[in-house]
């Protein structure tokens, strides 16, 4: 292979030329084809101003939103459901119960309940726990 020498003569010129005097008049040229009138400018302030405007807005609403629609209602619980309550999902024993009860507690729990005999008797016998009834 030959040695490739940039200094050897002839050179193969570009296929690009420039027209003659195109640098001379290249900027009156420029200047006709722009339009007359300048658009108008907007700041990047004012984009900037709009878009915490925006999210301030947004922030208000989102805030707004849980206390507009407040769903919770505020039940009292029934005498059954508290008792069911403390009887099957807790570990609470009667006697922790009574322990934790105040004296206004008791007097207002106390009752007096008219039984007959035979209803106390129809009840005892139809009970299949009675051991465990006269244990506790």
């Amino acid at each position: 292979m030959k040695a490739f020498k940039l200094e050897n003569k002839p050179k193969i010129e570009s296929g690009f030329k420039t027209p003659e005097h195109y640098f001379e008049n290249f900027s009156e040229k420029l200047m006709q084809t722009l339009p007359a009138n300048e658009p108008k400018v907007i700041s990047i302030f004012q984009r900037r101003k709009n878009a915490f405007m925006a999210a301030a807005a947004i922030l208000i609403i989102a805030l707004m939103v849980p206390i507009l629609f407040d769903t919770t209602t505020t039940k009292e619980l029934d005498e059954a459901t508290l008792e069911n309550y403390l009887s099957y999902q807790t570990n609470m024993t009667q006697f922790d119960l009574i322990n934790a009860l105040e004296s206004e507690d008791i007097d207002h729990i106390n009752t007096t309940v008219a039984l007959e005999d035979k209803t106390i008797e129809d009840m005892l016998a139809s009970d299949p726990d009675l051991e465990q009834l006269l244990n506790e």
